[in-house]
């Protein structure tokens, strides 16, 4: 059974990204990018999709709608401010008007992060925060080739501080993409550990929207019909990674749980995993796993009743305790993923659990936790999960 609606609930969402999906859409790209008017792009495209091919094929499809395609992949999975700088440097240089990103979330936040810079100017940690641009970012379309951030959804670029390796969230409402193209054949391809990390981090995205204190009314149907999209072919992908179908699910899936994160926000896991990235270099979904199940057992006295209905949408019993069924349950696609459980089995010292509990207290997503979180629940997580 369904939550109540919450009658008190109030919001203000605006969806401002188009959301073009279906296998073969990247063909799509180079009218979608002459409608908006594009002339000179700047083409983000990490190293492996450069590999791959498919940076080609995505500056062949806009050369052919007369767009010239300027392309950038000096970036890794984590973009700092230094790799923004040098990709708006690239962008100022050929007097481009737009931006595409091609690829998982660093491409994407990497063309975000670069177009604050070049319409901006200043540093990174300047537009830290929600609406510090002084002008709107030129136009960007993003063309996500793994299901997980869902960060062509969202208004908002994850950038580390190149110095201090602090991920810094800089959001403003231009700084959405104008289209999202979703195509299911650019994902088959990816190796099955960037699958399991990547959509690891989708399932996340669908189970702390869903009990954040930031959820309504809006965010709650976009975490269901995630996780109802999510869970059931998170396993299949990795099994079956030519399965274009179950790709579909997961790709729509984490773009559904990327509107979630927009109209309201994330828990624990996410603060506790991003200190995991700054401090080991940690990637992200393999963060969230080691940090998930225990968060979920942590938040039971104060989550309960929303565990339970997604264990249910999940067609699971939830037993007498639901949050410890979901964080099982969540633990069990993990390791069926080939994903590790335990901070120990990352080579996470002990003696420095006190000093990631001091530092994932002050992360932002913290605060929107159902149970508050401060350091020594932190704390508490870590232990529990190392």
């Amino acid at each position: 059974m369904s939550a109540p609606f919450d009658a008190t609930a109030s919001f203000d969402v605006r969806l401002r990204t188009r959301l073009v999906f279906g296998a073969g859409s990247l063909d799509r790209l180079g009218e979608l990018a002459r409608e908006l008017g594009f002339r000179r792009t700047l083409l983000v495209a990490d190293p492996g999709l450069v590999a791959a091919g498919f940076a080609s094929r995505a500056a062949e499809k806009l050369r052919a709608s007369g767009v010239e395609a300027f392309a950038f992949h000096d970036f890794d999975a984590n973009p700092d401010s230094e790799m923004a700088r040098a990709a708006a440097e690239r962008a100022r240089a050929h007097g481009v008007d737009s931006f595409v990103g091609l690829g998982g979330g660093s491409s994407l936040d990497c063309a975000k992060a670069a177009n604050f810079l070049l319409t901006g100017g200043g540093a990174m940690e300047d537009y830290w925060g929600y609406g510090k641009a002084p002008r709107p970012l030129l136009p960007m379309i993003g063309v996500p080739t793994t299901a997980g951030t869902g960060s062509e959804a969202q208004s908002y670029a994850l950038v580390s501080d190149a110095r201090t390796h602090v991920k810094m969230a800089c959001g403003d409402p231009t700084a959405a993409f104008r289209v999202a193209v979703l195509d299911p054949l650019l994902t088959v391809s990816q190796p099955a550990a960037v699958a399991a990390a990547a959509g690891y981090d989708a399932l996340s995205h669908a189970v702390e929207t869903f009990v954040c204190t930031r959820r309504n009314p809006f965010s709650e149907g976009f975490s269901r019909e995630a996780w109802r999209l999510l869970e059931p072919h998170f396993a299949r992908v990795i099994e079956e990674p030519t399965d274009v179908a179950a790709r579909g699910a997961m790709l729509l899936g984490a773009h559904y749980a990327g509107i979630a994160i927009e109209a309201s926000m994330l828990g624990a896991a996410h603060a506790c995993a991003n200190p995991l990235t700054a401090r080991y270099g940690t990637v992200h979904g393999v963060a969230i796993a080691l940090m998930l199940p225990s968060v979920c057992r942590w938040n039971g006295v104060a989550a309960s009743a929303r565990y339970e209905e997604l264990l249910r949408l999940a067609g699971r019993a939830p037993g007498s305790d639901p949050a410890a069924a979901l964080a099982d349950h969540l633990a069990g696609l993990g390791a069926t993923a080939g994903l590790p459980g335990r901070l120990r089995a990352m080579n996470i010292p002990g003696e420095d659990l006190q000093t990631l509990a001091a530092d994932a207290a002050v992360q932002w997503t913290g605060r929107f936790n159902p149970r508050p979180f401060d350091a020594i629940g932190a704390l508490d997580l870590y232990r529990a999960a190392w």
